[in-house]
């Protein structure tokens, strides 16, 4: 059989360059060109104001863990519950209609299979718990007619 190796400590980023990782990098790159920019088109007083809050946010987003999960899950985490109703109500009195009528809802039926009859069912658990000893009685596709077999298994 062969062995394979099982990955350990997939949670922890790898370091690029001392303790900085590949995504810190990243950010602080970005934030670094838009400071730039920022001090190419702006002048010192509208730099300063301009540049300095995009450091901050680049260094939260780059250096805090909330959770030991990066700021940018909490971010995201919390834009998502503003954008949710904060409460949900259940309201059991509609029917399923009227509910598909308010979420403009309109879908065909789909045809479903035929489910077995409940001797069908009661004689497939028959033949389950003999182990195939009952054979049963099953419809021949190609005449229509129910054949029975003969039972190995004496009640």
């Amino acid at each position: 059989m062969q062995q394979f190796t099982v990955p350990q400590f997939i949670d922890v980023e790898s370091k690029i360059i001392g303790p900085i990782t590949t995504r810190q990098f990243l950010i602080f790159l970005g934030a670094g060109i838009f400071i730039a920019l920022f001090y190419k088109i702006f002048d010192f007083t509208l730099f300063l104001t301009v540049s300095i809050p995009v450091a901050l946010i680049a260094i939260a987003f780059a250096t805090i863990k909330i959770n030991g999960r990066p700021f940018h899950f909490f971010v995201l985490n919390i834009v998502q519950t503003w954008r949710r109703p904060g409460l949900r109500v259940w309201n059991n009195k509609l029917d399923p209609v009227e509910v598909e009528i308010q979420n403009f809802i309109f879908t065909e039926k789909i045809p479903t299979k035929e489910f077995y009859h409940r001797s069908r069912l009661a004689e497939l658990s028959l033949i389950v718990d003999t182990a195939g000893e009952y054979r049963g009685a099953w419809e021949d596709e190609d005449d229509d007619i129910m054949i029975e077999n003969e039972s190995r298994f004496n009640l």
